[in-house]
């Protein structure tokens, strides 16, 4: 297929049809909003339904509606309009049901929200982070194949880079997997005497003199949640550590600026190599153990107070130091055009790490 040039938003919304997705639900939010208008201007053409919800918390709820029938559906917002569906989006995976999330985020304040979650109960969210367009594409593909795997919610974690900027993308078709759908609210076991429910209280009636179990419900989840974790592998860009004395963690969009810095300064003699995750959740503990197993010190870069620094440090787990490189850095709108993704501003910080 012939490759393309298209920009972030565009791609992703042509990747999500391409997946399968066929109802989409949100509230325009910068830089969310350019998504939400390629959905709107898309779906019609594959019979799928998109609706400009009056708020995210009516575009959550349209969300769950839709993928309890077992459509292929996905929402999404910034970080800020996240946080109004965190209540929802606990519902959601505690009643197992599929469902793409994208968080065009401002900056990467939202990792916290994104791999620990803001709801209630015992419950996490797969999550993906791509470093540029095409990557994103093929994550996206994979999101709607994850969701409906393990009945849980993925989200993808995009920026205003990610969304506004123009790449060549070729798109193949996703491979896609028949997955069972025996659990989704059809309407045809309705008067049966079988019919269905899907709650995040769980599948069990209520019945004349009898209630239901709440635990066993909730020990389902966790056992479910617990083999999720364990069949999903975590996935990392690795590059540059063979005799490295500092290894840079980083994700998304700054991930490709840290790589160039890497990659500039490997040619300059310095042994410094990076690892960049892209499965946020389940982290690659092992990846990152790994790859900073011979480094003198470890350096980890966000734009943010440092947030991702505690996983790397868990995988580390002690052996070598941890130094934050990062920090919050924005433009006067706080969208997240950060000027110290600059590759010299980040080799300087990574050869002051070397000092160290």
């Amino acid at each position: 297929m012939t490759a393309r040039l298209l920009e972030g938003s565009e791609a992703i919304a042509e990747a999500m049809i391409g997946a399968g997705c066929r109802f989409f639900a949100g509230y325009p939010m910068t830089p969310f909003t350019e998504v939400l208008e390629h959905m709107a201007r898309l779906l019609p053409g594959v019979d799928g339904v998109c609706m400009n919800a009056e708020s995210e918390l009516e575009a959550i709820g349209m969300a769950w509606g839709a993928a309890a029938t077992g459509t292929p559906a996905a929402t999404g917002s910034t970080g800020q309009g996240l946080s109004l569906m965190q209540e929802s989006l606990a519902e959601i995976t505690l009643a197992r049901l599929p469902l793409v999330v994208l968080n065009m985020a401002r900056a990467q304040g939202d990792y916290f929200q994104a791999t620990r979650g803001g709801g209630h109960g015992d419950y996490r969210h797969i999550v993906l982070a791509p470093i540029d367009v095409p990557e994103a594409v093929e994550l996206v593909s994979l999101a709607f194949d994850l969701t409906f795997r393990w009945r849980n919610p993925v989200l993808v974690f995009g920026d205003y880079y990610l969304a506004h900027t123009a790449q060549s993308v070729d798109f193949r078709p996703p491979a896609r997997a028949d997955h069972d759908l025996g659990w989704a609210l059809d309407g045809r076991s309705g008067g049966s005497g079988q019919a269905k429910l899907v709650s995040p209280l769980g599948g069990f009636k209520r019945k004349d003199q009898s209630g239901y179990n709440l635990a066993t419900h909730y020990a389902s989840c966790a056992a479910a949640t617990a083999e999720m974790v364990a069949g999903v592998t975590p996935l990392a860009d690795v590059g540059f550590i063979d005799h490295a004395e500092v290894v840079v963690v980083a994700f998304g969009t700054p991930g490709r600026y840290v790589r160039a810095a890497v990659r500039a300064l490997r040619a300059d003699g310095v042994p410094v190599g990076y690892v960049r995750p892209v499965t946020l959740f389940p982290f690659p503990s092992e990846a990152v153990a790994r790859a900073c197993e011979g480094a003198r010190r470890v350096a980890v870069y966000e734009n943010n107070q440092g947030q991702m620094i505690d996983d790397v440090r868990l995988a580390v787990l002690g052996r070598s130091p941890v130094d934050f490189i990062g920090g919050l850095s924005l433009d006067s709108s706080g969208f997240g055009i950060a000027p110290d993704l600059d590759v010299q501003v980040l080799r300087a910080r990574i050869e002051e790490v070397f000092t160290k």
